[in-house]
């Protein structure tokens, strides 16, 4: 970029912006339809809009988009057995398309015999176990429990994407393993906190940040494949009123999304990142508590 600052600052004004977007919706839309899935073309434009925003995050940060949405939808009224396949179905979709756009545009090198290939594949079979633990767990324990994981869980990876800055480690394949299956397990059992550690994961371990994010959101969209099959096999149904706003405002943020990687390294999101998961992840527990 010939003018980083500048680029930042339009950057953090366009964040601030998102932020009054979602607080002026939160306060104008009837929330409570939520609860029974009768949508309002209001409410449709208000979840489209904010996975729109969530998934052009996640796409150009590599995480941000079930850390964001899943504590931001219970709040909304809606329930953790609902919110998970809907957001698995979304991520799964642009997941994909995301990955392959990276990977077109020069932010991901995923040709035969790469190491990105081989770290995608690596994190998308180990990743299975994750996913299969982490759904039946979703299914069979109280929601109380479930809501409780989820705020832990996206305070914890607040703070680690805040600690982790800056810092380097030596890459292993082992430690990809390791890291895809805690991660799919989170994805699995609250549909987010996969991207935060294994974006995060891998740049500590020393990938280039550009890679880790294609790398991310295509290993991501395989992860959350398995997951949705999951809960259709134990027929557990679609929330169609959430899944299908969710999908189509997340895909139209994918092109532009990639542009941003293009143009910028994702370090100047990471530290808006971090503090966002820890003040949802906190908002969520207060719920629980309340």
């Amino acid at each position: 970029m010939k003018s980083p600052r500048l680029f930042k600052a339009l950057w953090t004004a366009f964040l601030l912006a998102v932020g009054v977007l979602l607080v002026v919706l939160a306060f104008t839309t009837d929330f409570s339809l939520a609860k029974h899935f009768e949508g309002s073309f209001m409410l449709f434009v208000s979840v489209a809009l904010m996975a729109l925003v969530s998934e052009y995050v996640d796409s150009s940060l590599g995480m941000g988009y079930g850390t964001t949405l899943t504590p931001v939808l219970i709040i909304m009224g809606y329930q953790p057995i609902y919110v998970v396949p809907a957001i698995l179905l979304s991520e799964f979709v642009t997941g994909i398309s995301s990955g392959l756009l990276h990977h077109n545009q020069g932010n991901v090198n995923l040709g035969r015999g790469t190491r990105a290939r081989k770290t995608t594949a690596i994190l998308a079979i180990c990743s299975l176990v994750g996913t299969v633990i982490a759904v039946f767990a979703a299914v069979n324990l109280p929601k109380t429990i479930v809501k409780s994981y989820i705020g832990i869980m996206i305070l914890g990876i607040g703070v680690f994407i805040l600690l982790t800055r800056g810092t380097t480690g030596r890459f292993s394949f082992r430690k990809i393993v390791g890291l895809g299956s805690v991660a799919a397990f989170n994805k699995g059992i609250s549909g987010g906190g996969y991207g935060p550690l294994v974006t995060g994961g891998q740049v500590a371990l020393g990938v280039p940040e550009k890679s880790a994010v294609g790398i991310t959101s295509l290993a991501e969209g395989l992860v959350c494949a398995t997951g949705l099959a999951l809960y259709f096999i134990m027929n557990r149904g679609m929330a169609w009123g959430l899944a299908l706003p969710l999908t189509i405002g997340a895909l139209l943020s994918v092109p532009a999304a990639v542009w941003t990687v293009k143009l910028m390294p994702p370090k100047m999101l990471r530290q808006s990142i971090g503090y966002a998961t820890i003040f949802l992840g906190t908002l969520t527990l207060v719920r629980v508590l309340i």
